[in-house]
């Protein structure tokens, strides 16, 4: 017999914690507040928060966020794959240590460990990435001081592996929300016109984008509705503070190499 009557369930809720090793990664979670002589470096925090404003403009059907959604999405796919590259060559030079030589891994005596409050699954993966990050730099720096690297190729590969959250940090922050949805669009009144002149670097948006035909495979369900305003000229200056977990550094220098 089905019941007659309903569970009144809470929503569901986990903890989630991110426990790093080096201050390289720790820096590219943080970024760097803007100064008098260096500006402002924007940080992982501050991309999810990006992400946060990205996701309320694919609610109000606003094509432009869902072509920014797709080009992030592609973008950590790509990402993945150039820190995967540079994992590999790693592996080639770990390879030529003595085989009658055993090196543990090389962990911090006390990590930072940072709670994670996200809510898109590719700030997640964005996470991902800065984990691997953090690894690499471990062995980097395992690799140089059992010598089998020397301080120049040390900096070159962490700048490198630095630069591609970088990269991806920095394609966030040319997202600007458009105000027009596909209705707009559709109708082909101002406020259309006004988000094809606000974009007009970046060329024609692609027809199945705008028509909704294609979206990420991360975008909001199709029924999710929003009403709230996204305001996005709080993160032009380079750096957000998303999540508050802490002070970012400012005093650190830029390349991850000098550390």
């Amino acid at each position: 017999m089905a019941d007659n009557f309903q569970l009144n369930l809470g929503s569901l809720r986990s903890s989630v914690n991110l426990t790093l090793h080096t201050h390289h990664a720790s820096r590219l979670w943080f970024g760097r507040q803007r100064t008098e002589g260096k500006p402002g470096m924007i940080g992982l925090s501050g991309f999810a928060n990006i992400l946060n404003r990205i996701k309320r403009g694919c609610e109000q059907d606003d094509p432009y966020s869902d072509w920014f959604l797709i080009l992030i999405e592609e973008k950590i796919a790509d990402s993945e794959q150039e820190m995967k590259d540079i994992d590999a060559r790693l592996d080639q030079v770990m390879a030529s240590l003595p085989p009658m030589l055993s090196i543990g891994q090389n962990l911090s005596v006390q990590p930072v460990t940072l709670p994670l409050f996200l809510s898109t699954p590719l700030a997640f993966k964005a996470v991902f990435l800065l984990t691997s990050y953090d690894e690499l730099v471990r062995r980097i720096l395992l690799a140089s001081h059992v010598g089998l690297i020397d301080n120049n190729a040390k900096g070159q590969w962490l700048d490198e592996g630095a630069a591609i959250l970088r990269r991806l940090f920095g394609l966030s922050q040319r997202w600007k929300f458009s105000g027009a949805s596909r209705d707009d669009f559709a109708a082909k009144n101002a406020r259309s016109e006004q988000a094809r002149e606000m974009y007009a670097s970046f060329g024609e948006i692609p027809q199945d984008i705008l028509e909704g035909t294609r979206k990420s495979s991360f975008a909001p369900s199709p029924s999710a509705t929003s009403t709230s305003t996204i305001n996005d000229d709080d993160h032009e200056g380079g750096f957000e503070e998303a999540i508050v977990l802490g002070l970012p550094h400012q005093d650190t220098p830029d390349p991850e190499s000098d550390k």
